[in-house]
C-alpha cells in the first residue's frame, strides 16, 4: 500500500463513477468510444488536428482521430521541442461478436446473423442475452456513420437442459455452429441486415459500401450490492481506463506549470494483438509525438531527448481475487475491489513494470492520496499482456503497467469496485502532472 498521502485526492468523487457508467452505455463500439472521448475533450478546449494537414507549434489541447483510436495531448505555453511526454495508454476495444461480410444466414425457419468471434471473449456470457447492434458503416463516398441500435434485436439462444443433460458438468460451445444469433423468422434474403442498419442510420442501403458492426448487451451499467459498493457493466476492459484518461487529461490541461506534455493514447485492436494501423503495434503514437516535436521547431536530437525523458502508464484492467477461485491467484498478491489501482508485474515482460516504474507509480499515488495494490500471476497460470510491453519496445520509453482490479474479465458484463475508477483517475492526474 502507499504511504500517507501528501495532499487530498483530486476533485473526482462518486460522480466520476456515475459519469463512467454514462460513458460505458454510450460507447458500444471503439468508434463510439473515441467519438465520446473527443466530444469531452472539445468541451475542455481541445481541438482536432487532421493527419493530412500541416501542424503548427502552438500551445493548447489537440487530438487525432483514426478509426477506433484517439491520441490527445496538451502542449503547455512555452514548451521546448525536447520537452518529455507523460502518456497514459489504454485501449478502446473489448471482446465480442462481430458481423461478417456476408451477414445474412439462417436455418430451420430462423433468420440469423453471421458473426465472427473477436478477441478472447467468454462465449457463455453472450448466451440468452438481449443484444443490440453498433459500430460504423462506410458509404460509397468514403464517409463513416456511427450506428447504435440499442434495443433487443439479437439473441444467441442456449440449448435447453432437456436436450443436453450433461450441460452443468461442462458447457462446450462450437464457435462456428453455436454462436450465430437469431433475429427473426422466415426466409433468408441477402442484404436484409444491412438494409435494416442503413434505415436505422438514416442512409440509403444502396450507398453502404462497408461496415464494422458488432453486437452488445443492452442491459445498462448498474450499481450492485446492498451498499452499492460495486458496479456491473459492459466493456470495463478497457473503457474504465479510456474514461479516466480523458478526465485526467482534461483536468491537467488547466494547470499553468506543467513540466511535461500530457498525452492520452487510446488504441484499438488490443484484444487481438494490436497489429493494425490503429493498434499499439502500429506507428500512430510515435508519429504523433514526433510531429509534435518537429512542429515546435525541433530536430531529431530534440525527439531523442523528449523520448528519453518520457514515461507511459499503460492502464488496463487486471484480476481482482475471486472469492470462489482464490487458488487461481498468487497466494501473496490478492488485489481487492475498492483497494485502489493495481501495479501489474511480470518478470517475463508480459507487463512492462520494473522497480523504477514501481517507485514512479508509488510517488504518483502518494501525491494523489490514493491507495494502491500489486498484481502478479500465479506461477502455474499463464499471464495475459497489455499494450505496455509493446509501447516500451516500439518507442524505447519507460512504461509502467497499472489498472483497475475487476471480476469477470472478458465477459459481456464485468464487475469492479465503485470507488476504483475514481481512484485510478486521481492517480493518473498526479502522474500526468509530474
Amino acid at each position: 500500500m502507499s504511504s500517507a498521502p501528501s495532499r487530498p485526492a483530486q476533485t473526482f468523487d462518486r460522480g466520476h463513477t456515475d459519469d463512467l457508467m454514462t460513458f460505458l452505455a454510450a460507447s458500444p463500439s471503439p468508434y463510439h468510444a473515441v467519438a465520446n472521448a473527443a466530444e469531452r475533450l472539445e468541451k475542455a478546449g481541445f481541438h482536432q488536428v487532421e493527419e493530412t494537414a500541416a501542424w503548427d507549434g502552438t500551445s493548447g489541447g489537440k487530438y487525432v482521430l483514426r478509426g477506433g483510436a484517439i491520441i490527445a495531448w496538451y502542449v503547455p505555453e512555452g514548451a521546448a521541442p525536447h520537452t518529455p511526454y507523460r502518456i497514459v495508454g489504454a485501449h478502446t476495444d473489448s471482446p465480442n461478436l462481430r458481423v461478417k461480410p456476408r451477414p445474412d444466414m439462417g436455418a430451420q425457419g430462423w433468420r440469423q446473423v453471421a458473426v465472427e468471434i473477436y478477441g478472447g471473449t467468454l462465449l457463455n456470457t453472450w448466451l440468452d442475452r438481449d443484444l443490440g447492434l453498433a459500430g460504423r458503416i462506410t458509404l460509397r463516398d468514403g464517409t463513416d456513420h456511427l450506428v447504435n441500435i440499442d434495443r433487443a434485436v439479437l439473441r444467441v439462444p442456449q440449448l435447453a437442459v432437456h436436450l443436453d443433460r450433461q450441460v452443468n458438468e461442462g458447457l462446450k460451445l462450437d464457435r462456428q455452429r453455436h454462436m450465430q444469433p437469431i433475429w427473426g423468422l422466415g426466409d433468408v434474403h441477402e442484404g436484409d441486415l444491412i438494409s435494416f442498419v442503413a434505415e436505422e442510420a438514416g442512409v440509403d442501403a444502396e450507398d453502404v459500401a462497408g461496415w464494422d458492426l458488432m453486437v452488445h448487451a443492452i442491459e445498462p451499467p448498474a450499481y450492485l450490492g446492498r451498499d452499492r459498493e460495486l458496479v456491473a457493466g459492459p466493456r470495463m476492459d478497457n473503457l474504465i481506463s479510456v474514461h479516466a484518461g480523458v478526465a485526467a487529461l482534461a483536468a491537467v490541461s488547466t494547470r499553468p506549470d506543467l513540466a511535461y506534455i500530457p498525452v492520452l493514447a487510446a488504441f484499438d485492436h488490443e484484444e487481438n494483438g494490436s497489429e493494425s494501423d490503429t493498434g499499439a503495434q502500429g506507428p500512430l503514437l510515435g508519429t504523433v509525438l514526433e510531429r509534435s516535436v518537429f512542429a515546435r521547431g525541433g530536430a531529431y536530437e530534440d525527439r531523442a531527448r523528449a523520448f528519453a525523458g518520457t514515461v507511459c502508464l499503460s492502464s488496463d484492467t487486471g484480476h481482482a481475487v475471486h472469492p470462489n477461485y482464490a487458488e487461481r491467484h498468487d497466494p501473496t498478491h490478492h488485489p481487492r475491489a475498492n483497494g485502489g489501482p493495481i501495479l501489474k508485474v511480470n518478470v517475463n515482460q508480459r507487463y512492462a513494470t520494473d522497480g523504477s516504474g514501481r517507485a514512479l507509480f508509488a510517488a504518483a499515488c502518494d501525491k494523489a492520496g490514493v491507495p494502491w495494490q500489486t498484481f502478479v500471476s500465479s506461477n502455474d497460470m499463464p499471464c495475459g499482456t497489455t499494450i505496455g510491453p509493446i509501447t516500451a519496445a516500439r518507442h524505447g520509453i519507460t512504461t509502467v503497467d497499472i489498472g483497475v482490479a475487476i471480476l469477470s474479465m472478458h465477459s459481456a458484463r464485468e464487475l469492479c469496485g465503485a470507488d476504483d475508477p475514481f481512484l485510478l483517475a486521481n492517480a493518473i492526474v498526479a502522474f500526468l502532472e509530474g
